[in-house]
């Protein structure tokens, strides 16, 4: 019977993979390398760490991690003075949802734990989160299973009692491998082969997991 929902964040509660490539194509261009928002595609879910390493991989030693975090900022600062976080379809209804049937709610994103904070914060939805685990809490980045396994155990709850919602590869990898149930809510990428082998389910947006919760619950009464 599930007990919890855990909630990805970039792309699965907010719009903001997106962002990341009009920022990294605004970055891109200020550091001489051209537009380089397509980076965004080769590192979705990873965390910081390892998304810098795919930057070398692809730039070499023209790639500096310092400019890139500086104009990256830049672009947020300017973005975030004028703008709210921008909120997936359906994010509200499902919290609720989930609040009114006493399902325990977790956030696992790769994003450090400040920032998550912040845009959840800023959504005016912290409050709805029993948990929430940043990439700076875990020693291993999705695709590895650390931050779903890390989740569940502050949850209270075991994995396979868990739905895990996420958009990317690595991410479902990582629930998958930590042994929750992986719900894909697709945003700038469609399942492959593999993936779409791995998947509990498929939907095209966040309240249409609702019906999923209310089907396992009549199947549980």
């Amino acid at each position: 019977m599930i007990k919890a929902v855990i909630f990805d964040m970039d792309g699965l509660m907010f719009d903001t993979e997106r962002l990341m490539m009009l920022a990294w194509d605004y970055a891109g261009e200020k550091m001489g390398l051209g537009k380089t928002g397509h980076m965004v595609l080769k590192t979705l879910g990873m965390n910081r760490i390892l998304s810098r390493e795919v930057w070398k991989e692809e730039y070499g030693e023209v790639f500096k991690a310092e400019e890139l975090d500086l104009y990256t900022n830049e672009f947020f600062e300017h973005y975030y003075s004028e703008n709210d976080v921008p909120v997936k379809t359906g994010l509200y209804e499902l919290l609720s949802y989930l609040r009114e049937h006493h399902y325990k709610i977790g956030a696992a994103s790769s994003t450090y734990i400040e920032k998550v904070k912040h845009h959840l914060n800023n959504a005016k939805i912290l409050e709805y989160f029993d948990v929430v685990v940043g990439g700076d809490m875990v020693e291993k980045s999705k695709p590895d299973p650390q931050i779903y396994q890390k989740a569940s155990e502050l949850l209270g709850v075991k994995p396979d009692s868990c739905y895990a919602l996420e958009d990317s590869r690595n991410g479902l990898l990582a629930a998958y491998r930590a042994g929750c149930k992986p719900i894909m809510i697709p945003d700038l990428w469609q399942p492959d082969e593999e993936i779409s082998r791995i998947l509990y389910a498929k939907r095209n947006n966040l309240s249409e997991v609702i019906d999923i919760l209310k089907d396992n619950h009549n199947n549980n009464c």
